[in-house]
């Protein structure tokens, strides 16, 4: 599969890498080692997350993205390169809304500060998994048959029209078929345990909310890969540049996720701006046979979009006195309200020093380690 996604019949002039098996798991294995940096360095020993040492880690994770950019343009070329930019940068900006999202899910779920680095850990890694197996699907549907070129970008164009429509990512955990599913065929604890997925009760195992808010992240991902790589195959078709350009905008997403979390709602065009990009992405594909811009007027749209919906949020929220709030709010955490006010999704900005994360239960405050009995409908 991988040789037949490799020899794109792309009739724009894109990038295409002759990319050998050792190259493929070179790449493989250096994700794998970030994954684990992330896991195992990022907050370890079980020491808090502040919102300092997720912008030390945001940055690093950046440097190291740009830094392979440099070596790919360094051995395949400026065009190679710059297509790696491009889709780096589009992935980066598309992976905001799933911070939203995620605060969603943690706050409907009222999953325990210490627990959520875990659970973004393991969602990241699952996502990379995900967006492979879809890339690898693309890449040769679009070698095979270019009616594929209309179809992503009809479902780009869509995807544009949703964000715009709801400003934001629609998730509602409640209605999800797979978490429906599981509660009507799985027994299930009201509390959590830890980072533990299953517990004994009553003489009989039974899974802790952790499990559901597993099944609920994991069908986000695959949303989220739907909606996503269609759009970076506007840019390149090389498959392995579109791994490596979503593998780096995803390696630090914890890291970015604790940083800007509770600053989300201060950004108040962000939705309108992706829609704008998606929606540019999705008429260039439409447009493939008779319209074929250079890379650098992509990287322009991209970049002159973020800039212009950032610079557009910063002086709508200090009009507003720095509330924000054209976000949708996250649904009410289902549990007590007393047990659960703690331990959901921060959504309010906090100081550079403020804790906001453990990897390990046992460091949580008194408060923070009350059961948290969690309604699981």
């Amino acid at each position: 599969m991988l040789a037949v996604a490799a020899a794109t019949s792309d009739p724009v002039s894109t990038t295409s890498l002759d990319v050998s098996l050792p190259m493929w798991a070179g790449l493989a294995v250096l994700v794998v080692v970030m994954l684990a940096i992330d896991f195992f360095v990022f907050a370890r020993g079980g020491k808090t997350v502040t919102v300092r040492e997720s912008a030390i880690w945001s940055v690093g994770w950046l440097a190291v993205a740009l830094a392979f950019g440099a070596a790919l343009w360094w051995w395949h070329g400026a065009q190679a390169g710059s297509e790696y930019l491009a889709g780096f940068i589009l992935e980066r900006s598309l992976s905001l809304d799933n911070v939203f999202v995620f605060a969603v899910i943690f706050a409907y779920f009222a999953v325990p500060l210490a627990v959520q680095p875990r659970v973004l850990s393991y969602g990241i890694a699952l996502a990379l998994v995900l967006r492979l197996l879809f890339i690898l699907i693309g890449a040769a549907l679009l070698a095979s048959f270019h009616f594929t070129f209309y179809v992503f970008g009809a479902l780009l164009l869509y995807t544009a029209w949703k964000l715009y429509r709801h400003n934001g990512a629609e998730i509602e955990p409640e209605h999800n078929p797979a978490l429906k599913l599981l509660r009507s065929r799985v027994p299930m604890s009201k509390t959590y345990a830890g980072h533990r997925l299953f517990v004994r009760s009553a003489g009989a195992w039974v899974a802790t909310p952790l499990v559901a808010v597993f099944v609920v992240v994991a069908t986000t991902d695959v949303v989220f890969a739907i909606d996503s790589i269609p759009a970076i195959f506007a840019i390149t078709q090389d498959p392995f540049i579109v791994f490596a350009a979503n593998a780096f905008a995803m390696l630090g997403l914890r890291a970015l996720y604790f940083l800007v979390v509770g600053a989300m709602d201060r950004f108040v065009y962000l939705t309108h701006g992706l829609s704008a990009i998606l929606a540019f992405i999705g008429v260039k594909m439409l447009l493939i046979d008779v319209w074929h811009p250079p890379i650098w007027m992509s990287l322009a749209v991209i970049a002159t979009v973020l800039t212009v919906t950032a610079i557009a949020s910063v002086v709508a929220d200090r009009r507003r006195g720095g509330t924000g709030h054209s976000r949708p709010e996250a649904p009410e955490a289902h549990g007590e309200e007393d047990d659960s006010a703690d331990a959901a999704a921060p959504t309010a900005p906090r100081a550079a020093g403020d804790v906001i994360g453990s990897d390990d239960p046992d460091d949580r405050s008194a408060e923070e380690t009350r059961p948290l009995e969690t309604t699981l409908r």
